[in-house]
């Protein structure tokens, strides 16, 4: 079971504030990783993270070619380290697009002035420490 409340929802829901942005790890179709940092990483629900995507380059192009994802928040003065491994999905338009854009960050919004980002959705399947424990599975 996943449940991302307490302490972990408040950590990353504050981790660019914090200043710890988030890192998602992507791949292509054939495998190649690329990693980019969201500082509107969010926990979306108990089960699900979030972020707007305002760049759209090669990591939403890789989600819709290998939606796979893993996000690292690395927070280096508590020494807290997860990384949530999950499956994601873009959604261009509609409620949930809306409500992430309303639940990002301000400065990731100042950042994408026209507001054409998209929301990605992150179904997180298991919570690990770097250290290899698992913290949640499903």
């Amino acid at each position: 079971m996943i449940d991302m409340n307490g302490e972990m929802k408040e950590l990353v829901d504050r981790s660019h504030a914090d200043g710890w942005s988030c890192t998602v790890g992507t791949s292509d179709k054939d495998g190649q990783p690329q990693l980019s940092l969201k500082g509107s990483l969010m926990v979306f629900d108990s089960e699900t993270l979030a972020y707007w995507e305002r760049a759209k380059r090669s990591a939403l192009e890789n989600v819709a070619e290998n939606p796979k994802v893993v996000v690292l928040y690395n927070n280096m003065d508590d020494k807290i380290r997860w990384r949530f491994y999950g499956t994601a999905e873009v959604h261009e338009s509609g409620a949930i697009r809306d409500e992430v854009m309303a639940r990002t960050v301000q400065v990731e919004l100042d950042r994408d002035p026209d507001r054409l980002g998209v929301a990605v959705l992150v179904k997180v399947n298991k919570i690990a420490e770097l250290s290899g424990t698992v913290l949640q599975e499903r």
